[in-house]
């Protein structure tokens, strides 16, 4: 009996208690419900933290077009629409950067635009492509669910590595 007990205090209750429950995460899904209707009204995204990246994550493969979604007063580009999953990626970007203290931030916005670009270019050369949504989605994947501890984690580019950027 004492044996299946520090079995179950050892294995059991870490387990059960580590899972992650980004399903039941009902202000990422409320976000993500507004963002789809058009009924997003707010100025700035999200106050969300780290604990918000997985159900945010969730949304990172969507292929939804939006078009009701904030945008950074400051830029002078104007984005039409975006593609659910990329602006989903640039909301865990905006995490990222407010837990760093970037001096990157506007407000809450992670850059100029929710729109990949090319890193080795001199011009503004926006992406919106299948292949460039597919390698900056596993690109967060991986960096979010890396063996780093969070502090570690926080403070690296997960597009560090590939051909894109935040425009």
């Amino acid at each position: 009996m004492k044996t299946t007990l520090k079995f179950l205090l050892l294995f059991g209750f870490p387990a059960i208690y580590g899972c992650e429950k980004s399903a039941d995460n009902e202000e990422v899904k409320t976000y993500i419900d507004k963002l789809i209707s058009g009924d997003y009204i707010a100025y700035n995204v999200p106050v969300f933290t780290p604990d918000d990246i997985p159900a945010l994550l969730d949304y990172r493969d969507a292929v939804t077009i939006i078009t009701n979604f904030p945008r950074n007063p400051v830029s002078s580009y104007f984005q039409q629409e975006c593609r659910l999953g990329v602006y989903v990626l640039w909301t865990v970007e905006s995490i990222r950067k407010v837990e760093i203290g970037s001096y990157e931030l506007i407000g809450r916005f992670p850059s100029q635009n929710s729109v990949l670009a090319l890193r080795e270019t001199h011009q503004f050369m926006p992406v919106t492509d299948d292949k460039s949504h597919r390698d900056v989605s596993k690109a967060y994947y991986e960096w979010w669910y890396s063996n780093f501890v969070l502090k570690d984690k926080i403070r690296k580019d997960p597009l560090t590595g590939t051909k894109y950027l935040w425009h």
